[in-house]
């Protein structure tokens, strides 16, 4: 009777998660249980689970609705029932197909039809849901005549009158309207709520045809799931023989090319990764993905094959990675073994502006049948929780902003208010929409629509309707397909060097770069600006400290940044012993022989695993347990509770030192979920040397491209910076010389017409297109002739220089634009065989003033390009010291002049702290911090340059400002508006910083670390 059940799933609808509405049914004795969700079946599986566990009769189906109007229930008699549940659901979603009304064409579905939409006909398997309070409609004669065919139904839909509230909010939020504004027809039924199965019987007892039809229907539902079986494409060739067969064929060439045959440990390495995969039957798997990659080297796309898939020889040898596992000792157990049952995922990054072409061969390979974005359920958070309730409850615009951006703490105490509390926090960790799985690509080997309907957001592929946790948990396993601009930035900088330089730079051959003295020396210093992974403020502060002048050193530092190394206080120590390799003994035998390479530390999640196994006596199962809680899968803290218990008591049996023991498991229990394999960190290194050797060899073209690919880490104006520092001479846009992105002709750098944030991006496409269809613009009359243009946008231009080859001033072509422009809409004014001869205006000479063209930049591009910020403020005073000399000046306070590039906030207890990162008038960088007692007195007031006063700390060769006091200079009056004063400061109030938020506690002082360095016996 309970045949029409909702959950959470049903998007902003039910109110109860899966595991509420199974326990519900628990209390209530419940038997069997139907969860027919909304147009979805996400929950089905976990539902199937839960119910199996307790010992309940998992039946499942959807709730069709369209509009909101139930149409019917279906309910799957079998596993069949759910394909062809989903293909209509599909088919509708992705393809607009109209959902029938009546009689859907499902032969192994049961179909439920509200009282309101009762067919014509209805076939063997088709019935009629009675509610109670329907009860009474039934005497009517055109119903009584169908009592045969009808069931009892008791929708569940919430368990309290304070979540049928909630749902009625949900409602409202659905809808975009008030919750006053909702009507009978929005909502579902008062009575949607479990209720004693005696109290719904006693209301059919004089109706018993009812009560056997539903029990008959109950019966007849029979819905059984194989989750061990895998659900991936099985074969790449046609049979599991020939996968293999073309796999070894495949890896002996690979090995050749690699290696050589007669490499002896490679081949012996080889055959023994060939008889795992085999066993295990990944062939297939492995084959799929030497297939996309194959064809992206036939496009001529950059990749990086990273994660624990590198650490696979034959991975190697296919091309799929490009790191060497013997040259770093990467055992291919941490990434496929007998004990692991399930293929584990190989992620592939490609550039941001290729990804969408994998995709879509992917798709067509494989057909869209088979292939699939995995979903994800995207929660209600913080923001958008106050924020959706506050309007549902009529709130004004300015009090949601109040709601969703300052704290709790901070609302005001009235009932309004304490309302869009209550029911907020009920919300917290609901699903609010589905959107699609970052990378994760399923490639099935039934049609994907057994398992689940399909749906198509806005992004152009098919989602299935359940998570990775989900997918994994049926049989799944994902192709992980990413995308990043550092890949962008490496290949677009090989294609300008062949293109401007004709030189052709094998960016593919690793050994071309790494070790590279140059690169090493840049490394060394930090001076990684532009370079993927590595350009950060904290990692090229780490790089100094540790003055990483290797490859292997690289790959460490790439791992030790992230927050479960750098928190545990093992960063530190690392740095620490680097620096200083005889001035600690390692704290157990252990740690020397399996932890040597990096001094005892715990760095990747191998080490990790080594520690538990040989240190603390762990067994393989526990190993593994420990691994997916490291890399974020399925961490079941259960699980890692018994692993826990089983540490504690090995260690014991082993004779390890109680508090020794108690360290050891604390930087274990560190790592969940925050540390990368040292594959995944050799792979980052790989690119970030890439990107390295390229910015120290070809600087200029480099910094062009990163900033094409829409930079990294900072904004558009710090890569301008570099490509300054590199040699290059900036120029401001010009319709003539600039292309839409920017470009470079010897030194001279052309800010693309992308860059003018006012230009429509038609414009700026069809500017440098029109130019070299038809010749050069000859004037700025040439230039309105051609290209359909309207007054505004060709004041823009003017402003930014963009018609400087004319010779004539800014302010001669406003008034020529204005002429020719005033009172006429934009349009194509064709060139004619014979031209009028321009008209020549005489007008007054204008002196402009030297930093007008400054301000005009900042106004359009967001900063000054013809000098620089420095030259802009009204002091001349340039700082006691500059950022190049700061190492010399430990424990002494220096007095900098600074403009700011950008800052990081970190909660702390006493407040938040922040990072700044400068350049100083000489453009060298240099980096601060700020402790929120100084910020009270002293805070950051947007970007712009600023007097700093603080005390020099040099930390292992990188100096750091600790600030005590800062100002931030005046800019001189803008010049354009010397009458207006309110009105000459505004360009200087808009310049940009870089801000970001970390949620991380600031990282340990050495004398908080207290990890021994001492053998502790």
């Amino acid at each position: 009777m309970f045949l029409n059940c909702h959950s959470y799933h049903s998007l902003r609808y039910g109110t109860i998660s899966i595991e509420e509405l199974v326990q519900q049914a628990l209390e209530f004795k419940l038997k069997a249980l139907a969860l027919t969700d909304i147009n979805t079946i996400t929950g089905i599986y976990d539902f199937y689970n839960l119910c199996k566990e307790h010992s309940i009769k998992p039946i499942v189906g959807v709730d069709v609705r369209v509009q909101d109007e139930q149409l019917y229930i279906c309910l799957a008699k079998n596993q069949t029932a759910i394909g062809e549940i989903n293909r209509m659901l599909t088919a509708y979603n992705c393809d607009e197909v109209e959902i029938p009304k009546h009689n859907p064409k499902l032969k192994n579905t049961i179909i439920i039809y509200p009282i309101h939409n009762i067919p014509e006909e209805l076939s063997e398997d088709e019935y009629i849901g009675i509610r109670s309070e329907e009860i009474n409609l039934i005497f009517k004669p055109e119903l009584k005549k169908l009592v045969g065919k009808m069931v009892i139904l008791q929708p569940v839909t919430f368990k309290t009158k304070q979540e049928y509230n909630l749902h009625c909010i949900l409602r409202a939020i659905d809808n975009n309207t008030l919750i006053s504004m909702l009507t009978e027809k929005d909502c579902c039924g008062k009575t949607e709520t479990f209720l004693p199965k005696k109290k719904i019987l006693k209301a059919f007892e004089n109706l018993p045809e009812i009560i056997a039809n539903t029990a008959k229907l109950i019966e007849k539902c029979s819905f059984k799931f194989d989750f061990s079986t895998p659900k991936n494409k099985r074969f790449f060739t046609d049979s599991r023989e020939n996968d293999f067969k073309l796999l070894t064929k495949l890896a002996y060439e690979g090995l050749e090319k690699r290696y050589s045959c007669d490499n002896a440990e490679a081949k012996a390495r080889v055959e023994k990764e060939l008889a795992v995969i085999d066993e295990l039957k990944f062939s297939g798997y492995f084959l799929i993905t030497w297939d996309i990659v194959q064809y992206s080297s036939k496009m001529g796309f950059m990749h990086v094959g990273r994660g624990s898939g590198a650490n696979s020889i034959v991975s190697y040898c296919l091309g799929i990675t490009d790191i060497c596992p013997l040259e770093l000792d990467l055992y291919f157990e941490r990434f496929l073994n007998l004990n692991r049952k399930t293929p584990p995922d190989f992620d592939i990054d490609w550039s941001w502006q290729t990804r969408d072409i994998i995709l879509e061969y992917i798709f067509q390979k494989y057909g869209k049948d088979h292939v699939a974005f995995c979903g994800t359920n995207v929660e209600f958070k913080y923001r958008s929780i106050f924020r959706e309730v506050g309007k549902a409850f009529g709130l004004p615009k300015e009090e949601l902003d109040s709601l969703a951006t300052r704290p709790m703490s901070e609302h005001d105490d009235n009932s309004v208010f304490r309302f869009v509390h209550k029911y907020g926090k009920l919300l917290e960790k609901f699903p609010n929409q589905r959107s699609m799985h970052s990378c994760g690509i399923l490639i099935s080997e039934e049609p994907i629509t057994n398992f689940t309907a399909l749906e198509m957001p806005p992004k152009g592929f098919p989602i299935v309707q359940f998570d990775m946790h989900v997918a994994e948990n049926i049989g799944f396993e994902k192709f992980d397909i990413l995308s990043q601009r550092g890949l962008g930035t490496i290949k677009d900088t090989v294609d300008l060097i062949k293109e401007k330089k004709g030189i052709t730079v094998d960016i593919k051959d690793t050994t071309i770069s790494k070790n590279e003295a140059r690169c090493n020396e840049f490394l060394s210093i930090g001076k990684t600006i532009g370079c993927f992974y590595i350009e950060s403020p904290a990692m090229r502060g780490l790089l100094r400290r540790l003055k990483c002048e290797n490859y292997k050193v690289l790959v460490a530092a790439s791992s030790i940044i992230r927050p479960g190394v750098a928190q545990s206080g093992m960063m530190k120590e690392y740095i620490f012993r680097h620096n200083n390799p005889t001035k600690f003994e390692y704290f157990h035998d252990v740690f020397k022989k399996e932890l040597g390479e990096t001094y005892g530390i715990m760095v990747y999640q191998e080490d990790v695993i080594k520690i538990a196994l040989h240190f603390g006596g762990l067994s393989a199962p526990d190993g593994d347990v420990l691994r997916r809680a490291m890399s974020g899968k399925g961490r079941s803290l259960t699980a890692l509770q018994k692993v826990k218990d089983h540490f504690f008591e090995s260690c014991k049996q082993l004779g390890h030192p109680e508090q020794l023991s108690k360290e050891v498991y604390r930087q274990i229990e560190s790592f969940a979920g925050y540390s990368f394999c040292k594959a995944h960190s050799a792979s980052y290194a790989v690119e970030s040397y890439q990107s390295l050797y390229l910015k120290v060899y070809y600087p200029i073209e480099f910094m062009v491209c990163a900033i094409n690919n829409g930079g990294g880490f900072y904004r558009t104006e710090v890569y301008v910076h570099e490509a300054k520092m590199s040699g290059a001479i900036i120029n401001n846009p010009c319709v003539n010389r600039s292309e839409f992105q920017t470009t470079v002709y010897d030194k001279d750098v052309y800010l693309g017409l992308m860059h003018i944030e006012s230009l429509e991006v038609r414009l700026a496409e069809m500017i440098p297109t029109e130019r070299k269809k038809n010749g050069e613009y000859t004037s700025l009359e040439n230039l309105i002739k051609r290209i359909p243009i309207g007054i505004e946008t060709i004041q823009t231009l003017i402003f930014v220089g963009a018609f400087r080859f004319t010779g004539k001033q800014k302010h001669e072509l406003l008034i020529q634009a204005r002429f020719l422009l005033t009172n006429s809409k934009p349009e194509y004014r064709h060139l004619t065989l014979l031209e009028e001869p321009q008209r020549e205006y005489k007008l007054p000479e204008i002196k402009r003033l030297p930093f007008e063209d400054d301000f005009d930049e900042i106004e359009i591009l967001g900063f000054p390009v013809s000098h620089s910020p420095f030259d802009l403020l009204q002091t001349k005073y340039r700082g006691s010291v500059m950022a190049k000399d700061l190492v010399k000046h430990h424990k002494r306070q220096v007095k900098m002049l600074a403009y700011l590039i950008s800052r990081k906030h970190v909660p702390t207890k006493r407040g938040t702290m922040f990072f700044g990162t400068w350049i100083d008038a000489e453009g060298e960088y240099f980096d601060t911090a700020h402790f929120p007692n100084c910020l009270e007195q002293y805070p950051f007031q947007g970007g712009g340059c600023y007097l700093l006063l603080g005390t020099v700390e040099v930390d292992f060769h990188f100096p750091t400002i600790t600030i005590h006091k800062m100002a931030k200079m005046p800019f001189i009056p803008d010049p354009r508006y010397s009458m207006d004063k309110e009105k000459s400061g505004e360009a200087a109030r808009s310049l940009k910083e870089d801000v970001s938020m970390t949620f991380r506690k600031p990282y340990p002082q050495e004398h908080e670390i207290g990890l021994p360095r001492q053998k502790m016996l």
